[in-house]
Parts: structure tokens; C-alpha cells; sequence
């Protein structure tokens, strides 16, 4: 599973000109699965995600979490994530997990986060996706079940 996280001070998300999610101050997660992927991996990313401690603290350090600033979560899915560039100049997409496994799991993922705020919102999976944000810092960080 691979999570693109990004701080965000706002972001939404929106489909055939209606807005789907909408956040104030939290991550926006653009979330990848591939068919090896399990509810444990999941489990193992979110748990992650819940206890970062990316956001300034009074003295500036980057020390609270997102429970402690009062955030929010947009989910969105991307499984561009898995998209494997090497060979010629259109990418294959081999790798990523088929489309039952991957809202299975996209769904999932948006429910666990549920454990660490009290808003989760979401995009809708598969369809045409207009994403706007704000990102903070900037600071965005890529988390990949393969290296963690």
C-alpha cells in the first residue's frame, strides 16, 4: 500500500461539480493498493498516520499530532501511485490491485481513520476526481508498506 500524505491547512475533493469531502487543518491521504495488500497493512499505515507528529508545537517544532491539533482527514484514492514508468513513455499500472480489492480496502482505510479524528471525509473511488488543497509547509511525505 502506498499513502501520499500531505498537511494540509484545507482540501476537498470534488466529482461532477459536486464536493465530495471538504477538510479544514489535517492530511489529505491519496491512497494506492496493490493486489499483495491486507487489512493488516492497512491497519499498520493508519496506525502510523494517527500518531505522526508533524505540527508545530509553541516553540515551532514539529511535535503534535493530529488529534492534538483538533485535524481532519480527506481520503482520496489514486491507484496512479503503482504506476511503473521504466520502460517507454506510457506507464503501466500492472501493479496495482484490482478495483473490488482496492475500494475494499480504500473504504477500510477511511474507516480506521475514524480512530484518530472525528471527520473523515473522502472522494468517490474510481470516478474523475477534482482535488484542491492547501498544502502546509509544504509537508508531504510518502509512506509504502514495502519500506516500513
Amino acid at each position: 500500500m502506498r499513502i501520499v500524505l500531505q498537511r494540509v491547512s484545507r482540501a476537498s475533493v470534488t466529482v461532477d461539480g459536486k464536493k465530495t469531502g471538504e477538510i479544514g487543518k489535517g492530511f489529505l491521504l491519496l491512497v494506492g493498493a496493490a493486489d499483495t495488500d491486507t487489512k493488516e497493512v492497512a491497519d499498520r499505515l493508519v496506525n502510523k498516520i494517527g500518531k505522526l507528529r508533524i505540527f508545530e508545537d509553541e516553540n515551532g517544532k514539529t511535535n503534535l499530532s493530529l488529534a492534538d491539533v483538533g485535524g481532519e482527514i480527506l481520503v482520496v484514492s489514486q491507484f496512479t501511485l503503482y504506476a511503473d514508468c521504466r520502460k517507454g513513455n506510457r506507464p503501466s499500472f500492472i501493479k496495482a490491485g484490482s478495483p473490488k480489492m482496492a475500494e475494499e480496502l480504500y473504504e477500510y482505510v477511511a474507516d480506521r481513520c475514524g480512530a484518530y479524528v472525528s471527520r473523515v471525509e473522502k472522494g468517490v473511488f474510481g470516478a474523475d476526481m477534482k482535488v484542491e488543497l492547501l498544502n502546509d509547509g509544504p509537508f508531504t511525505l510518502v509512506l509504502d508498506s514495502d519500506t516500513m
